[in-house]
């Protein structure tokens, strides 16, 4: 069994996502616990309680996801389940960064804070949205970004097999679903999320994440982790601050990553945090591999998990 560990990003959060985790394990309840008390925000209530409005700003929607994943790897780490390989969705790629001991507890906790701050805050004026576009392959979706005439959109996630989110104007989203519609798309769904992440509008937040990595230490790879900006494995000469200042102007790779993951022999994939996105779009990858695919979202489906994986 060759393990993958994928840990979600920002639109994946529902109100009461952990609670149960929360109340169950002592170990969960202290990564809150230890989070609140980095941050100054009780990220727990929030989490547990909302409201949706709270919850869904990009400064809390980004520190909760990455607690209660965190949160459920200290279960998982107390089982000796470990993953070779790690990747995850946008803020998910801190997940993995954490978790493989590159940024220490502390310093990547404060770097999330500090990234859903500058993502929220430093916004440029204007109505934004993200929609996934799903039945159309990727070059399709380029050109239809290319033929929109009312404003900015691109695509800024290659989510998987026929899955591309784009991100832009509100009306020229707008425009872009009707074109794709036009075009052959089976769906084109209206994301949760606030800003045109993963495009060039979002510099100047890109510029003060910069200065922030500047304090951080970058340590070594303890598991192998797939960057999002191309879709490859970190190598050790990689500038991880560059990187991960790019990463929030630049597109996600993630069906490439995946097919990375697939290539390198990962039979089980095990997604760890809210929802059940990353799963969806692994189950669209081409693969002849017999593969697994897991999800830990509760107390009920991490022993599930922690059984599939002993019974081995």
């Amino acid at each position: 069994m060759k393990i993958g560990f994928l840990f979600p990003g920002q639109g994946s959060q529902s109100i009461g996502m952990g609670k149960d985790l929360y109340d169950e394990y002592e170990e969960v309840k202290k990564v809150y616990d230890k989070v609140k008390e980095l941050t100054n925000i009780d990220i727990a209530k929030i989490s547990f309680e909302g409201p949706k409005e709270v919850l869904n700003e990009t400064k809390h929607t980004q520190l909760a996801i990455l607690t209660m994943s965190l949160g459920i790897l200290e279960i998982l780490k107390k089982h000796s389940i470990l993953a070779e390989t790690e990747a995850g969705l946008s803020l998910g790629e801190y997940t993995a960064l954490i978790d493989s001991k590159v940024l220490s507890f502390e310093e990547g906790v404060k770097l999330v804070q500090k990234r859903g701050e500058c993502m929220q805050e430093l916004l440029p004026e204007g109505n934004w949205q993200m929609a996934a576009v799903i039945g159309l392959g990727d070059e399709q979706v380029e050109e239809i970004c290319k033929n929109v005439k009312s404003g900015f959109v691109v695509p800024a996630n290659y989510n998987s097999i026929g899955q591309v989110a784009i991100s832009g104007e509100e009306s020229a989203v707008q425009e872009a679903k009707e074109l794709a519609i036009k075009n052959g798309a089976k769906r084109v769904l209206v994301l949760k999320t606030a800003g045109p992440f993963h495009t060039s509008k979002l510099i100047d937040a890109s510029n003060v994440l910069r200065k922030e990595l500047e304090k951080v230490k970058i340590n070594k790879f303890e598991t192998r982790v797939i960057k999002n900006l191309d879709g490859n494995f970190y190598k050790d000469t990689d500038n991880v601050k560059d990187i991960l200042a790019s990463h929030i102007i630049s597109p996600v790779r993630f069906s490439k990553t995946i097919e990375n993951m697939l290539n390198n022999g990962i039979d089980t994939f095990i997604e760890i945090g809210p929802g059940k996105t990353l799963s969806g779009f692994v189950k669209r990858a081409k693969t002849d591999n017999e593969i697994k695919i897991l999800n830990i979202n509760s107390v009920e489906t991490l022993e599930e998990v922690i059984k599939e994986v002993k019974d081995e």
